[in-house]
């Protein structure tokens, strides 16, 4: 905070102080000029003014917010950049990337700093790390339960669930099913595979997607032309005639696609022959997949979450599509 801001506030904080604390002063003084108790000569519905002071309990409470206040400024930041005595922080606000984050957290916790969020994190872990590890490891070994066995555990599928809705509804939604650029989760078509290792890969490292544009290539021709023939693979009506040139074309595609279109999930390459599309399968959508590309990043959980909640929202998402696992 620039010294500027940190005058701006502490001369709002302490000025709000000083005008609440006249203001109670002067209302404490009798400036009538009449003996206290005497009828002010006022009267509504009944009710006539008199020359009272305010009450004693009111006076001592107002008092004593002036009190508090001057105290938690003292001990607690908010005077500017002014950290108070205490040293207490929310949490460190500087920090540019996910290691930095974990440091910091790791040097407030060894120090005992009065850092907020690592203390939370640290109370959490120590309440709840022992009911992950319960749940996402082999009992009395350090192995971790394969992805089918902690499905078939409805608790451990209801952490996984919270883990999920805490951490991955942002983009694929509290029910799993995604939207326009982010996978349903729920219908079996996967890009990178979906068997157990490869969920737990992708939750575990993350995922790098990107399709090149091709307008470049094969112009505005070429490009409904393959549009034509992508969509024939699924089974839509198109024109034969540009969908038989746009078979010709689709030998740029055919690197990633396979040559019958049915994907790579080695690559990430999405199978083109099924009614499921990430982006949109109108024929708008597919020109503009294929006129400009496309391009998305999952992000890595693993130094987020760790290796069991990562296996246990693994086993949540895996039982979505796998109905036999639930119970």
């Amino acid at each position: 905070m620039t010294t500027f801001w940190s005058l701006w506030i502490i001369i709002i904080t302490v000025g709000t102080l000083i005008g609440c604390a006249a203001v109670l002063y002067w209302c404490l003084k009798d400036k009538m000029g009449v003996e206290e108790g005497a009828d002010m000569g006022h009267e509504y519905d009944g009710i006539r003014e008199l020359n009272n002071p305010l009450p004693k309990w009111w006076t001592y409470l107002f008092v004593s917010t002036f009190v508090f206040a001057a105290i938690y400024l003292a001990l607690y930041p908010g005077l500017g950049s002014f950290k108070g005595l205490l040293g207490w922080t929310s949490s460190n606000q500087l920090v540019q990337s996910v290691e930095e984050s974990k440091q910091l957290i790791k040097e407030a916790q060894e120090n005992k700093q009065l850092d907020q969020y690592a203390k939370e994190l640290d109370d959490a872990d120590a309440y709840f790390g022992e009911a992950f590890r319960r749940l996402a490891y082999v009992e009395g070994t350090d192995n971790l339960k394969s992805i089918p066995d902690i499905a078939s555990d409805p608790e451990a599928v209801k952490v996984g669930q919270r883990l999920f809705l805490q951490n991955c509804s942002q983009c694929h939604g509290s029910d799993a099913r995604g939207q326009k650029g982010f996978p349903n989760l729920t219908d079996g078509a996967w890009l990178y595979g979906g068997e157990p290792h490869a969920i737990v890969n992708t939750v575990m490292n993350g995922r790098i997607g990107m399709m090149a544009a091709w307008q470049d290539v094969l112009g505005d021709d070429g490009i409904q032309e393959v549009v034509s023939y992508t969509l024939s693979l699924s089974g839509r009506s198109v024109n034969a005639k540009e969908a038989e040139a746009g078979k010709a074309r689709f030998v740029v595609c055919a690197a990633c696609h396979g040559t019958d279109g049915k994907g790579n999930p080695t690559l990430g390459a999405p199978d083109l022959t099924d009614q499921y599309w990430l982006f949109g399968g109108t024929r708008a959508d597919v020109t503009e997949t294929i006129t400009y590309g496309r391009s998305g990043v999952m992000p890595a959980w693993k130094d987020i979450l760790g290796e069991d909640k990562v296996q246990l929202v693994s086993a949540y998402v895996w039982s979505l599509s796998n109905s036999d696992s639930k119970q």
